[in-house]
């Protein structure tokens, strides 16, 4: 009885397998073949072009250079989502404030923030932290629907030209944006909830012949030669002589479940991707200062937060941490770029949603007020509300000689004409001279050397550095893979942090200046510019046109101090 009741269950459920399976077969071929091309040391990026093949940075070279020289040790504040202090190749390498007490609840330096021991959480409170966060577009979509929602054209332009013309944009990538996003959940929600369908079918069918034949693996030729007693045996069996119709020659049952199972997993991860958008990111009505608990409209309050650095998520700041400084000595995981940095970790970036500019100006006064030489910024978006209260934290980092680092972003789009804040520009029309933008890069010299994903700019960013399928650090003692810009920055904070550490007397627009001098450069390199196919110079990407090279720009460095000895 039971088996009966379960094919008519799963007639329903084959109705979608042959629908989608040739779907399914080409995604899973076509990431395979992608996998095969793409087989590269996990190090990649510490290598060296030329001993090495793969356009990394040299990291390891590099120390040739510097044997025998002393250093001093260079604290980056990664400004990000949190850094797992904890972690088994970051822990030696983690900034203390040696004038706090840890856990006394005193302000003991009376910097404002109590028992603030490895950096500050701007966006946690007294009963939690934030987590999830709406993009800046939504908060600004709705601050100014109350002001501009129900006027015409001509009375919006009347009561306000230039914000109004700024609401009709912020408008349009709002509907836009969170359109698109509902779109791909309801997408991905269907297909989930097919394929989980459809992996129940499959899954079903073979168990249950293997059990009645008492093998192991169903094979084409066991299915061919058996004779079913019942109905049931029979729809398991036509439904998996269907299976192998559609499955290539080299192709078994058992590798087709497995294929099954890894593609429900990323439909699951773009169902919880784009769920988020709809319940935070898109949301009108979420608001998680609540946690926070500050006055947020007071862009010019400083003393919120707690002194949790690490946070709910600390994936993205851990991972960008290792690659700055994973511990070089300790024969664990990885390798960092530099050998004689402190992470500094304050926290200002949700794992989903955007910063807010508030705790972005916070955070970089935090770091430049507690010794931070170097902050890294792997962060982004299209808006800025307050822009002045950046501006102003990136003029104090410039006075005070901290070096700014920043990812370019990951839209595939121009950063002379398209809009990503911060950035590098005052309002004035002046421009930081401690800031360096970075794009990023792959390993090889082919037409996929820069990244798909990167933004580019001959004007906005200064080089590239390696971004794709970096292994770094993650929470909980783990290693991971990751792309981004995200990854591009802090790659070039690596190298900055060697040569303030060999270099101290190198200021910040020195070092910005020697980084930027000495990149390698790739003559009549045809690259695909980012977002198309269309195939242009790569030094067209870029201000310097070139490649972030440590071993280069320590060779520079050196060359440097040797003039001015002489002088």
């Amino acid at each position: 009885m039971r088996e009966t009741v379960y094919c008519a269950l799963f007639q329903n459920r084959m109705r979608l397998l042959f629908v989608l399976l040739l779907v399914l077969l080409t995604r899973s071929m076509g990431v395979a073949q992608q996998q095969n091309l793409t087989g590269v040391p996990k190090d990649w990026f510490l290598r060296d072009p030329e001993t090495d093949h793969l356009q990394g940075v040299s990291a390891d070279k590099v120390y040739s250079l510097l044997t025998g020289k002393p250093s001093t040790t260079v604290i980056v504040a990664v400004i990000d989502s949190g850094v797992d202090i904890e972690h088994e190749d970051l822990k030696d390498v983690i900034w203390t404030n040696k004038a706090e007490i840890a856990g006394n609840g005193i302000d003991d330096d009376r910097n404002g923030y109590i028992d603030d021991l490895h950096g500050w959480n701007f966006i946690g409170g007294k009963n939690g932290n934030v987590k999830d966060d709406s993009n800046e577009v939504t908060r600004e979509y709705k601050r100014l629907k109350e002001k501009y929602g129900t006027l015409d054209e001509k009375q919006g332009l009347k009561k306000n030209k230039v914000e109004y013309t700024y609401w009709k944009k912020v408008k349009e990538k709002y509907e836009r944006d969170s359109k698109f996003n509902n779109e791909q959940y309801v997408q991905f929600k269907e297909q989930y909830d097919a394929y989980t369908n459809i992996f129940g079918t499959v899954s079903f069918c073979d168990s249950l012949l293997k059990q009645h034949l008492k093998i192991t693996s169903i094979s084409k030729s066991s299915l061919d030669n058996f004779v079913p007693l019942n109905d049931t045996l029979s729809y398991a069996k036509g439904t998996l002589q269907r299976v192998y119709e559609n499955l290539e020659e080299d192709m078994d049952l058992n590798a087709f479940i497995l294929e099954l199972q890894d593609y429900l997993e990323y439909l699951k991860e773009g169902v919880d991707h784009f769920e988020v958008g709809e319940l935070y990111g898109y949301n009108l009505d979420y608001d998680s200062r609540k946690i926070v608990g500050d006055e947020y409209t007071n862009i010019n309050e400083k003393f919120y937060g707690n002194n949790d650095v690490t946070g709910p998520d600390a994936f993205h700041g851990t991972h960008v941490a290792g690659i700055i400084g994973a511990n070089r000595h300790n024969d664990l995981g990885i390798k960092g770029i530099a050998d004689n940095v402190k992470i500094m970790s304050v926290r200002v970036v949700p794992p989903s949603g955007d910063e807010r500019d508030k705790d972005v100006a916070n955070a970089i006064f935090y770091a430049v007020n507690n010794g931070a030489r170097i902050i890294n910024m792997s962060f982004g978006k299209s808006f800025s509300p307050n822009k002045d209260v950046v501006d102003k934290a990136v003029k104090y980092a410039e006075s005070k000689g901290v070096l700014l680092i920043h990812a370019a972003g990951n839209d595939g789009d121009n950063n002379d004409t398209d809009e990503n804040f911060p950035n590098r520009y005052y309002k004035d029309g002046t421009e930081a001279k401690n800031w360096i933008e970075i794009g990023a890069s792959s390993w090889g010299t082919d037409s996929d050397f820069v990244a798909s994903f990167s933004n580019y700019g001959k004007k906005s960013v200064d080089l590239f550095a390696p971004g794709v399928k970096i292994y770094s650090t993650a929470p909980n003692n783990d290693y991971r893979d990751a792309d981004g810009t995200s990854m591009a920055s802090p790659t070039t904070a690596g190298v900055a942090a060697i040569l303030l550490s060999y270099f101290p007397e190198l200021t910040a627009v020195q070092t910005r200046e020697i980084l930027r001098q000495s990149t390698r450069k790739f003559d009549n390199l045809k690259v695909k510019k980012p977002g198309t196919e269309v195939n242009v110079d790569f030094n067209q990407l870029s201000s310097s046109g070139g490649l972030v090279n440590a071993y280069e720009a320590v060779k520079l460095a050196l060359k440097m101090k040797a003039t001015r000895v002489e002088k």
